[in-house]
């Protein structure tokens, strides 16, 4: 906020001729402003420090008799820090202007609250004079960013070799007989899967630190326990146990070319019927079917080239894998960082109006997949016996 006296006839005079000699200050110094998003890419930028700053307005302002104060004061209302800088003419005149420095809650920190008060009394000045100090960007956050000051370059650290990141320290010979014995002791005494089970998430951390065939002891025992407590039972139906019939050669084909399919493309088995604890269905790769999703026009703007993207609501979430291959749909990569900077991907795909997994079935029966299958198949069938 700008105040001033009653008159200004005089100071605006003087001041409008010692702004025809300022000049801006020479910008030496050079500041980063870190970004706090990861997509974002920190800016560099150059800045006259206070002093050089105060050196050029003190020689010209005084030569017109014009003198420059600069005051703290604490607002109780606002529990603000206030800067005030002042233009004092001889003539009795002045123009005055407020500039918010920090909290009074700084004060316990020192250094950042002076940080802040160079920063507010360069702006202040430079500002109430005319002249410019720094780039056109906006200045790094005192209070959350790293300081003006000293912007040193990151140093990279060494990369750990592989397989090493987090690796236990293995026991001696002596001390990791002695710890296989008491875990093997302790195996035996388990009775049901719930206590293996617990026992398991207990004793891991130990069982890695033992040495590679005393872990292997422990690992094939426990195998041993948990198959004799968890009996998987199989049901077999009447119908199942019936005498094979001959299989119609069209038939065969197509079974073969099945088998071919899961062979490529690590497919979903059929349903585990009767087993006690029913496998997930797998999740289906393929090279070929991705190449040819990535030769198709994007979705929304029909341009290519595009990046097959794997629609994560088509199937559960799972701990280090991705949705199977077949729900996969083209974008191009403008689009695809755009869905994935939006966040809800079934929003997403909402506003565009497209119903992706409709596309993503399409894709996968036109899939040159089952092309390679199926002939791998008829060359398997057609292939004369011994």
């Amino acid at each position: 906020m700008q105040r001033s006296s009653e008159t200004i006839g005089q100071i605006a005079g003087a001041l409008a001729k010692a702004q025809a000699e300022l000049v801006n200050p020479e910008k030496l110094l050079t500041a980063t402003v870190i970004s706090p998003f990861p997509r974002e890419e920190s800016r560099t930028f150059r800045y006259a420090s206070l002093a050089s700053g105060l050196d050029i307005v003190r020689k010209c302002l005084t030569r017109y008799e014009i003198a420059t104060v600069q005051a703290t004061a604490i607002d109780a209302g606002t529990g603000l820090i206030r800067l005030t800088t002042t233009l004092l003419h001889s003539s009795g005149e002045w123009i005055a202007s407020d500039w918010p420095v920090c909290s009074v809650t700084n004060t316990a920190a020192p250094h950042r609250m002076g940080a802040a008060l160079t920063y507010a009394r360069r702006y202040a000045l430079f500002t109430l004079v005319g002249i410019a100090g720094e780039d056109d960007l906006d200045a790094p956050d005192l209070t959350a960013g790293p300081s003006l000051t000293s912007q040193t370059a990151p140093v990279a650290k060494a990369k750990p070799a592989k397989g090493v990141v987090n690796q236990p320290l293995l026991r001696d010979a002596q001390a990791s007989a002695e710890l296989r014995d008491r875990l093997l002791g302790e195996l035996g005494s388990l009775l049901s899967g719930d206590e293996l089970l617990n026992w398991a998430k207990t004793s891991l951390p130990l069982k890695n630190t033992l040495l590679e065939r005393d872990a292997r002891a422990i690992e094939a025992v426990y195998q041993t326990r948990l198959e004799a407590t968890v009996p998987c039972e199989i049901s077999i139906a009447p119908h199942q146990l019936a005498v094979a019939t001959p299989v119609p050669a069209g038939r065969l084909v197509q079974d073969g070319a099945k088998r071919a399919g899961a062979t490529e493309d690590q497919s979903a088995a059929e349903p585990n019927i009767g087993l006690a604890f029913p496998k997930e269905a797998s999740r289906k790769r393929s090279k070929t079917h991705l190449a040819f999703v990535r030769s198709q026009p994007c979705l929304v703007c029909k341009q290519t080239p595009c990046d097959p993207h794997h629609l994560k609501f088509a199937q559960p979430r799972a701990l280090g894998r991705k949705v199977s291959d077949e729900f996969t749909v083209p974008l191009c990569r403008t689009h695809h960082q755009q869905l994935h900077r939006h966040g809800d991907e079934r929003a997403w795909w909402s506003d565009v109006q497209i119903s992706p997994l409709l596309v993503a079935s399409e894709l996968w029966a036109a899939s040159p997949i089952h092309e390679r299958a199926a002939a791998s198949a008829i060359s398997t069938c057609a292939r004369p016996g011994p």
